[in-house]
Protein backbone atom coordinates (compact mmCIF):
# COMPACT_ATOMS: atom_id res chain seq x y z
CA UNK A 1 0.00 0.00 0.00
CA UNK A 2 1.17 3.34 -1.00
CA UNK A 3 0.46 6.24 1.23
CA UNK A 4 0.79 9.88 0.34
CA UNK A 5 0.98 12.56 3.08
CA UNK A 6 0.08 16.09 2.98
CA UNK A 7 1.94 18.04 5.48
CA UNK A 8 1.73 21.60 6.34
CA UNK A 9 3.78 22.36 9.18
CA UNK A 10 6.77 20.01 10.94
CA UNK A 11 4.51 19.77 14.51
CA UNK A 12 1.68 18.33 12.78
CA UNK A 13 2.56 14.80 11.95
CA UNK A 14 1.32 11.44 11.44
CA UNK A 15 0.51 10.66 14.89
CA UNK A 16 -0.82 7.44 15.83
CA UNK A 17 -1.21 6.72 12.22
CA UNK A 18 2.37 6.07 12.06
CA UNK A 19 1.87 2.85 13.71
CA UNK A 20 -1.32 1.68 11.81
CA UNK A 21 0.53 2.05 8.45
CA UNK A 22 3.71 0.34 9.46
CA UNK A 23 1.67 -2.81 10.31
CA UNK A 24 0.34 -2.89 7.09
CA UNK A 25 3.57 -2.66 5.65
CA UNK A 26 2.51 0.72 4.22
CA UNK A 27 4.85 2.53 1.77
CA UNK A 28 5.03 6.29 3.06
CA UNK A 29 5.81 9.18 0.82
CA UNK A 30 5.23 12.82 2.27
CA UNK A 31 4.82 16.32 0.57
CA UNK A 32 5.89 18.79 2.55
CA UNK A 33 4.40 22.06 1.85
CA UNK A 34 6.51 24.34 4.72
CA UNK A 35 9.89 23.50 2.89
CA UNK A 36 10.75 26.20 0.84
CA UNK A 37 10.15 30.36 2.37
CA UNK A 38 7.95 30.86 -0.96
CA UNK A 39 5.77 27.77 -0.01
CA UNK A 40 5.77 24.32 -2.23
CA UNK A 41 6.34 26.79 -5.34
CA UNK A 42 8.25 24.59 -8.38
CA UNK A 43 8.32 21.13 -6.33
CA UNK A 44 6.54 18.34 -8.24
CA UNK A 45 3.37 16.35 -7.17
CA UNK A 46 3.41 12.85 -7.25
CA UNK A 47 2.08 10.27 -9.68
CA UNK A 48 -1.53 9.44 -8.35
CA UNK A 49 -1.78 6.49 -10.23
CA UNK A 50 0.42 4.57 -7.72
CA UNK A 51 -0.82 6.11 -4.67
CA UNK A 52 -3.31 4.13 -2.57
CA UNK A 53 -4.43 6.67 0.42
CA UNK A 54 -3.59 10.37 0.12
CA UNK A 55 -3.46 11.56 4.11
CA UNK A 56 -3.91 15.45 4.43
CA UNK A 57 -2.91 16.64 8.07
CA UNK A 58 -3.74 19.82 9.88
CA UNK A 59 -2.28 23.01 10.53
CA UNK A 60 -2.77 26.56 11.46
CA UNK A 61 -3.63 28.24 8.45
CA UNK A 62 -6.61 28.78 6.86
CA UNK A 63 -7.58 27.00 3.26
CA UNK A 64 -8.63 30.78 2.13
CA UNK A 65 -5.21 32.26 2.41
CA UNK A 66 -4.51 31.53 -1.19
CA UNK A 67 -2.90 35.01 -1.59
CA UNK A 68 0.41 34.45 0.83
CA UNK A 69 0.07 30.38 0.57
CA UNK A 70 -0.15 30.13 -3.41
CA UNK A 71 -0.04 26.67 -2.80
CA UNK A 72 -2.97 25.87 -1.75
CA UNK A 73 -4.55 26.06 -4.99
CA UNK A 74 -2.39 23.21 -6.19
CA UNK A 75 -2.91 21.18 -3.18
CA UNK A 76 -6.61 21.31 -3.70
CA UNK A 77 -6.23 20.72 -7.27
CA UNK A 78 -4.44 17.67 -5.96
CA UNK A 79 -6.82 16.35 -3.56
CA UNK A 80 -9.73 16.67 -6.27
CA UNK A 81 -7.44 14.80 -8.78
CA UNK A 82 -7.36 12.07 -5.92
CA UNK A 83 -11.19 11.73 -5.48
CA UNK A 84 -11.75 12.16 -8.90
CA UNK A 85 -9.54 9.20 -9.99
CA UNK A 86 -11.49 7.00 -6.24
CA UNK A 87 -8.35 7.16 -4.66
CA UNK A 88 -8.91 6.92 -0.50
CA UNK A 89 -8.45 10.08 0.92
CA UNK A 90 -8.99 11.09 4.49
CA UNK A 91 -8.42 14.85 5.97
CA UNK A 92 -8.01 15.63 9.20
CA UNK A 93 -8.66 19.31 10.41
CA UNK A 94 -7.18 21.47 8.35
CA UNK A 95 -7.36 18.76 5.76
CA UNK A 96 -11.06 18.14 6.10
CA UNK A 97 -11.70 21.91 5.28
CA UNK A 98 -9.36 21.65 2.11
CA UNK A 99 -11.41 18.54 0.85
CA UNK A 100 -14.58 20.19 1.65
CA UNK A 101 -13.01 23.65 -0.03
CA UNK A 102 -11.90 21.37 -3.07
CA UNK A 103 -15.37 20.13 -3.62
CA UNK A 104 -16.48 23.63 -3.85
CA UNK A 105 -18.14 23.90 -0.38
CA UNK A 106 -17.20 27.52 1.89
CA UNK A 107 -14.85 27.26 4.50
CA UNK A 108 -15.18 30.41 7.00
CA UNK A 109 -14.62 30.97 10.53
CA UNK A 110 -16.64 29.01 13.80
CA UNK A 111 -18.92 31.17 15.75
CA UNK A 112 -16.28 29.94 18.36
CA UNK A 113 -12.98 28.19 18.36
CA UNK A 114 -12.90 24.58 20.31
CA UNK A 115 -9.41 23.67 21.40
CA UNK A 116 -9.18 20.48 24.10
CA UNK A 117 -11.55 17.77 24.75
CA UNK A 118 -15.03 17.76 23.76
CA UNK A 119 -17.56 15.64 22.85
CA UNK A 120 -18.75 15.04 19.31
CA UNK A 121 -22.03 13.40 18.86
CA UNK A 122 -22.73 10.58 15.94
CA UNK A 123 -25.11 11.15 13.09
CA UNK A 124 -27.18 7.74 12.25
CA UNK A 125 -26.45 6.89 8.70
CA UNK A 126 -29.86 6.02 6.72
CA UNK A 127 -30.36 2.16 6.45
CA UNK A 128 -29.38 1.87 2.69
CA UNK A 129 -26.00 4.41 3.19
CA UNK A 130 -22.57 2.56 3.26
CA UNK A 131 -21.05 4.96 5.75
CA UNK A 132 -18.59 4.50 8.18
CA UNK A 133 -20.85 4.63 12.06
CA UNK A 134 -19.60 6.65 14.82
CA UNK A 135 -20.72 6.21 18.60
CA UNK A 136 -23.75 8.50 20.04
CA UNK A 137 -20.86 10.13 22.00
CA UNK A 138 -17.18 10.31 21.89
CA UNK A 139 -14.52 12.88 23.41
CA UNK A 140 -12.54 13.87 21.09
CA UNK A 141 -9.39 16.10 20.70
CA UNK A 142 -10.02 19.49 18.62
CA UNK A 143 -7.44 22.26 17.72
CA UNK A 144 -9.50 24.32 15.06
CA UNK A 145 -11.31 27.68 14.67
CA UNK A 146 -12.76 27.38 11.64
CA UNK A 147 -15.58 25.26 9.96
CA UNK A 148 -16.85 24.22 6.98
CA UNK A 149 -20.45 23.58 4.83
CA UNK A 150 -20.95 19.82 3.74
CA UNK A 151 -19.34 19.45 0.16
CA UNK A 152 -22.58 18.83 -2.51
CA UNK A 153 -23.33 14.83 -2.13
CA UNK A 154 -21.62 14.43 1.52
CA UNK A 155 -23.16 12.60 4.34
CA UNK A 156 -22.69 14.22 7.92
CA UNK A 157 -21.26 11.75 10.09
CA UNK A 158 -21.00 13.84 13.00
CA UNK A 159 -21.67 17.25 14.81
CA UNK A 160 -21.03 19.29 18.23
CA UNK A 161 -22.37 21.79 20.17
CA UNK A 162 -20.50 24.51 18.08
CA UNK A 163 -19.82 22.92 14.55
CA UNK A 164 -22.77 20.61 12.80
CA UNK A 165 -20.28 19.54 10.47
CA UNK A 166 -17.61 17.68 12.51
CA UNK A 167 -17.02 14.81 9.79
CA UNK A 168 -18.28 13.78 6.63
CA UNK A 169 -17.84 11.21 3.94
CA UNK A 170 -18.35 11.25 0.42
CA UNK A 171 -18.44 7.93 -1.25
CA UNK A 172 -17.19 5.14 0.39
CA UNK A 173 -13.83 6.80 0.32
CA UNK A 174 -13.51 10.08 1.04
CA UNK A 175 -13.38 10.91 4.66
CA UNK A 176 -12.99 14.69 6.48
CA UNK A 177 -12.63 15.22 10.17
CA UNK A 178 -12.81 17.86 11.92
CA UNK A 179 -10.96 16.75 14.64
CA UNK A 180 -7.85 14.58 15.86
CA UNK A 181 -8.29 11.01 16.96
CA UNK A 182 -4.51 10.32 15.83
CA UNK A 183 -3.10 12.85 18.64
CA UNK A 184 -0.93 11.32 21.13
CA UNK A 185 0.49 12.80 24.37
CA UNK A 186 4.16 13.62 22.24
CA UNK A 187 1.81 15.14 19.33
CA UNK A 188 -0.57 17.16 21.66
CA UNK A 189 2.50 18.41 23.64
CA UNK A 190 4.25 19.92 19.84
CA UNK A 191 0.54 21.87 19.68
CA UNK A 192 0.73 23.31 23.13
CA UNK A 193 4.50 24.39 22.88
CA UNK A 194 3.30 25.95 19.12
CA UNK A 195 0.23 27.32 19.06
CA UNK A 196 -0.02 28.35 23.17
CA UNK A 197 -1.10 31.77 22.32
CA UNK A 198 -4.71 30.28 21.07
CA UNK A 199 -4.76 29.63 25.05
CA UNK A 200 -4.57 32.50 26.80
CA UNK A 201 -7.92 33.78 26.49
CA UNK A 202 -10.88 33.07 28.32
CA UNK A 203 -12.75 31.10 25.67
CA UNK A 204 -16.26 28.68 26.55
CA UNK A 205 -14.37 26.25 24.23
CA UNK A 206 -11.05 26.04 24.73
CA UNK A 207 -9.31 24.37 27.80
CA UNK A 208 -6.46 25.76 29.50
CA UNK A 209 -3.07 24.28 28.89
CA UNK A 210 -3.19 22.99 32.30
CA UNK A 211 -5.88 21.18 31.30
CA UNK A 212 -4.72 19.69 28.74
CA UNK A 213 -1.47 18.72 30.01
CA UNK A 214 -3.32 16.57 32.63
CA UNK A 215 -5.12 14.78 30.30
CA UNK A 216 -4.55 10.78 30.74
CA UNK A 217 -3.37 8.52 28.51
CA UNK A 218 -6.34 6.47 28.19
CA UNK A 219 -8.08 9.55 26.68
CA UNK A 220 -5.16 9.31 23.66
CA UNK A 221 -5.90 5.51 23.53
CA UNK A 222 -9.36 5.34 22.84
CA UNK A 223 -9.07 7.91 20.17
CA UNK A 224 -6.14 6.36 18.62
CA UNK A 225 -8.11 2.86 18.10
CA UNK A 226 -10.72 4.76 16.62
CA UNK A 227 -8.06 6.30 14.17
CA UNK A 228 -7.00 2.89 13.63
CA UNK A 229 -10.90 1.90 12.33
CA UNK A 230 -11.19 5.04 10.26
CA UNK A 231 -8.21 3.77 8.39
CA UNK A 232 -8.83 0.33 8.50
CA UNK A 233 -12.40 1.39 6.56
CA UNK A 234 -11.03 3.78 4.30
CA UNK A 235 -8.71 1.32 2.59
CA UNK A 236 -11.20 -1.85 2.59
CA UNK A 237 -13.73 0.43 0.48
CA UNK A 238 -10.54 0.35 -2.62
Amino acid sequence: MHVHVLQHVPFEGLGSMALWLQQQSACITTTRLFETPQGYQGHPWPDLSGIDLVIALGGPMSVNDEAPLAWLKDEKRFLADAMAMDKAVLGICLGAQLIASSLGARVYPAVAKEIGWHPVFGIAPSADADTFAFEACTTVFQWHGETFDLPPGARALACSAVCPNQAFQVGTRVMGLQFHLETTPTSALALICHCADELRLPQPHVQTEQALRAVPLASYAAINRLMDKVLTYLVEQG
